[in-house]
């Protein structure tokens, strides 16, 4: 992609936030967090939609207001969609909501912080009271990989309450796909540390170079702080399998499937039909199986009459950030309208 010089350029305005709901944490996350405002060029805010851009795991949103090489930055991609014509002006936040487990899935846990309320009782009003952007039936949320998650998860819980147009691209669902085969690997690389959590983490936080295994690990454990915290054990952290035979631990694993979107979309159907747009899409390569996801949930949404958008597309899971092309101005179209 070849930057668009010609757009009048918005502006990206790093800002602060204590909060209150990350404060009580098991592994110890900055409570003190950045938030990145995109303003369209020539807009102070008053009157835009808010999106609210949920980064995958391994980063954090600032990640996608920096430069970035042979291709467009966020905020550039939106000066190019606006100034094109393609969307409507919007404001856009970048939360930083990375932790010591590589990421997020934007729910409320003991391990890793209550990022649910940081989202929904802190930041929107942080931004909003300042900028006079958002409010009720102008926000929206979006994301990629656990962004995506995110995404989609929030529009379950708070479609119509508190978001209103929401987008997921290929976001985590059909977890018995997703997590299911990785729980070996973890183990052999756990296996490496004794088996200790706690060893494998200090290993992790203090190595000079991490190896894909490592990667893959904390990943796991990531979801485990979220899905299935456990404060007894070290760093709040167990996985749903028996350490030694892999097997699956039933009560565990079940707590993992209760946040898997295909099992609470049945729960929460009203909220995404109280949305004014949701949007799903997946690569129809993707390498950790969310496409079978995917389709699961829009069988489900169409059967039970949910109005949304979906697309497949031919790619993998990597480098999809021009899918935003097509999500973001069906966002900011449906929050205008």
């Amino acid at each position: 992609m070849r930057k668009d010089r010609s757009a009048p350029v918005g502006t990206v305005t790093p800002l602060w936030l204590e909060s209150r709901a990350l404060q009580a944490n098991l592994t110890g996350e900055e409570t003190r967090r950045r938030i990145d405002l995109y303003l369209p060029n020539g807009h102070t805010g008053a009157g835009l939609p808010l999106l609210v851009d949920l980064v995958g795991f391994t980063a954090g949103g600032p990640a996608h207001t920096n430069w970035k090489n042979h291709g467009e930055s966020l905020p550039e991609r939106l000066d190019r969609l606006i100034h094109s014509g393609a969307m409507p002006p919007v404001a856009v936040a970048f939360p930083d909501c990375f932790t010591r487990l590589g990421g997020n899935q934007y729910v409320d846990t003991p391990v890793l912080g209550a990022w649910e309320q940081f989202l929904i009782a802190e930041m929107l009003p942080f931004l909003e009271d300042q900028f006079g952007c958002g409010g009720p039936g102008k926000r929206g949320v979006f994301g990629k990989s656990s962004g995506g998650y995110g995404a989609i998860y929030h529009a379950l819980k708070h479609g119509g309450s508190v978001w209103s147009a929401a987008a997921c691209h290929s976001g985590d669902m059909g977890f018995e796909l997703m997590y299911r085969h990785e729980f070996p690997a973890v183990l052999r690389t756990l296996g490496k540390y004794g088996g200790s959590i706690s060893a494998f983490l200090e290993h992790f936080h203090t190595t000079l170079k991490t190896r894909d295994e490592d990667w893959m690990t904390i990943m796991l454990l990531a979801q485990a702080a979220s899905f299935d915290p456990d404060p007894s054990a070290p760093w709040g952290l167990r996985l749903p399998v028996d350490p030694y035979t892999c097997e699956l631990i039933p009560e565990r694993w079940a707590n993992w499937l209760a946040y898997d979107p295909l099992t609470l979309a049945p729960k929460h159907l009203a909220n995404l039909r109280a949305l004014k747009s949701l949007f799903i899409d997946c690569g129809d390569v993707d390498q950790y199986n969310l496409l079978y996801g995917a389709r699961r949930m829009h069988q489900f949404l169409t059967a039970n009459a949910v109005p949304h958008a979906y697309q497949e597309f031919p790619d993998n899971h990597s480098g999809i950030d021009y899918r935003m092309d097509v999500s973001l101005p069906i966002l900011a179209k449906a929050l205008v309208g």
